[in-house]
């Protein structure tokens, strides 16, 4: 592979990570104070649920899917 597609692969790694920490971070802040914090501007828990409760209405589809992003997450 070439080295500029490593590179590549490597910022999206380390920005996924980031991601994935904010998110994460952002959970545990409404979680303690609710929306009540400036950090967080949108319901956090609330797209996440939404999210969840979405992917199992779908069915197989839904555990297809969700099989699928863990896989993606897991994959390293």
């Amino acid at each position: 592979m070439p080295d500029w597609l490593e590179k590549v692969k490597g910022w999206v790694n380390r920005i996924t990570e980031l991601g994935l920490g904010l998110i994460a971070l952002g959970i545990i802040l409404q979680i303690l104070f609710g929306s009540h914090v400036q950090f967080v501007t949108g319901d956090i828990v609330g797209n996440l649920t939404g999210l969840i409760g979405s992917l199992g209405d779908n069915g197989l589809v839904g555990l297809i899917s969700l099989a699928i992003i863990i896989w993606l997450f897991q994959k390293k």
